[in-house]
């Protein structure tokens, strides 16, 4: 039985649902359907439009269809869609009845340009954190094109399949039994993924409808300066729009926050929900899965996007903040999602019994460290220098774990593979020179984050780490041009300071507007 705050939830954002929503499921003897049809009875109550009911066909294991007006939507579930993939069983719901969060017409127009018949099965954990973003996405895009079907797959049902298909993270997706993508990625990244993968319909785009405008304000990223930023833009009367891949930023994969002052504890998805409530409480045109493809710094600065699209502003606001640093040694990026891995949290259950390895003796790797200790049968630890960074109180309690070693002045330098899977990793002693190979199941990355700034860097001045410069005021070295939060050389990678930032650079773009009048 679903509790009564979610089902409270559940009839507020169901109760403007128009059209008849139904779940047909495959008739099964699998013990589990029995809970399945309990969550879908929990899911009518919500709705007088939504209803269940067996169709024609049988399957090993609970599996259902979603149905508009007794039409197939393309959006499939093998499983129960619990934990983190309940809310993904709701948005397709919301989706499919028009409702919810849903992109702008150029993102639809670029979803119907795939060239279809497209079929896609996603491989989930019920416990991964990144898998309801490409689930969502999947979903969304399956209904909206018409010629493409996306099914949701919990592996624990399909351990021969998992096992077949060698799939070692998640979320991945298949097609034809073939891996296309594996791991975390954000909407616009998977769209353009799929863009080159299935190709486009040529498809003649009219000026007017790449032109996004003029604005006096255009900030470039929807994380928390960014969210400040444009709030404090729009209350001084200026005309504000946000561009963003996605809203959040890496605040979205941040679990429990505990040191924003006032608030005792929240989690990133709540946080960024309420950072989205606040935004559209003002007329804040926002463009999110949008990647900006270069800035002109004339007297109206022009933003040109990866789309085709462009637009232009009298001051522009860069708070894009940062993304994890990969390793970038050979075998890295051709074992993503066969044995190299960024989210313990999300893949370290693939790896239990196994042996695997933790680059990075900072904070995030010595915790990765700990947490996949409770895992897997032994953990190595790699860093760089002669010591771990980490503080004194993680790496006290990793020196406790009896399966656990740590290898310092270590220079990683290629990952090691069968063609199908890591199979070890190849390091360097920076002692003495010498090269050694260890034999791993899976290698998890954890050397910190890169600032955003590669779109912008031939235009402000960044620092050799990619920092982008500011003074005081959050003034780059182009006019008319600013910056705040994680991308910047600010000290203190803080959401509250982040969101600090992003107020006091938009009082001082306001300032020089003034003057410049």
């Amino acid at each position: 039985m679903l509790e009564q705050e979610i089902m409270e939830q559940m009839k507020t954002a169901f109760k403007d649902i128009k059209d008849e929503i139904s779940f047909v499921y495959k008739r099964s003897t699998h013990e589990d359907l029995a809970e399945l049809l309990l969550m879908f009875e929990d899911v009518a109550k919500a709705s007088p439009k939504i209803s269940f009911n067996e169709g024609n066909e049988s399957s090993e294991t609970p599996t259902f269809t979603i149905y508009k007006n007794n039409q197939p939507t393309g959006i499939s579930f093998l499983g129960i869609p619990g934990g983190h993939e309940f809310t993904s069983f709701v948005v397709a719901i919301l989706n499919v009845a028009g409702l919810g969060k849903i992109p702008d017409e150029q993102i639809l127009k670029r979803i119907k340009n795939l060239k279809g018949k497209i079929v896609l099965k996603t491989y989930i954990s019920l416990t991964c954190e990144n898998c309801p973003d490409v689930v969502q996405a999947l979903n969304l895009m399956s209904y909206v094109h018409g010629n493409f079907t996306h099914e949701m797959i919990d592996g624990a049902y399909t351990q021969n399949e998992i096992t077949k298909l060698n799939i070692q993270g998640v979320p991945s997706v298949i097609q034809d039994g073939k891996l296309i993508h594996s791991g975390k990625i954000n909407f616009i990244e998977l769209l353009t993924k799929l863009e080159k993968h299935f190709g486009i319909e040529k498809v003649e785009m009219k000026n007017e409808d790449l032109d996004l405008g003029v604005y006096d304000v255009v900030i470039i990223g929807g994380g928390p300066a960014g969210a400040s930023a444009a709030i404090y833009s729009v209350r001084k009367g200026l005309k504000t729009a946000i561009i963003a891949e996605h809203m959040g930023g890496q605040v979205q994969d941040t679990k429990g926050i505990e040191n924003l002052i006032s608030v005792i504890y929240t989690e990133g998805p709540q946080l960024v929900a309420q950072l989205n409530q606040h935004i559209a409480s003002y007329p804040i045109k926002v463009l999110e899965h949008r990647r900006v493809k270069k800035v002109t710094n004339d007297h109206l600065k022009k933003i040109d996007l990866e789309s085709g699209e462009f637009i232009k502003t009298k001051t522009l606001i860069i708070t894009t903040g940062a993304k994890w640093r990969e390793l970038n040694i050979p075998g890295e990026k051709e074992y993503i999602g066969r044995g190299v891995a960024f989210c313990p949290h999300c893949d370290g259950p693939y790896y239990k019994g196994k042996k695997v390895a933790v680059v990075g003796g900072g904070n995030s790797g010595i915790e990765a460290a700990i947490d996949l200790a409770g895992i897997v049968n032994e953990v190595v630890v790699f860093e760089f220098n002669p010591d771990l960074k980490a503080d004194k109180i993680l790496v006290d309690k990793l020196k406790t774990l009896p399966n656990v070693s740590i290898v310092t002045n270590a220079r990683t330098h290629q990952v090691l593979g069968n063609g199908e899977k890591v199979i070890g990793l190849e390091y360097e002693n920076r002692t003495n020179k010498e090269m050694i190979k260890i034999d791993l199941d899976g290698v998890f990355v954890q050397i910190g984050l890169l600032p955003n700034s590669q779109f912008i860097k031939d235009v402000v001045e960044t620092t050799k780490f990619g920092e982008i410069i500011i003074d005081n005021k959050g003034r780059t070295s182009a006019a008319g041009i600013y910056a705040a939060g994680d991308v910047t050389t600010i000290p203190y990678k803080q959401i509250i300071i982040a969101m600090g930032e992003g107020a006091k650079v938009a009082l001082a773009a306001y300032e020089d507007q003034l003057l410049s009048v």
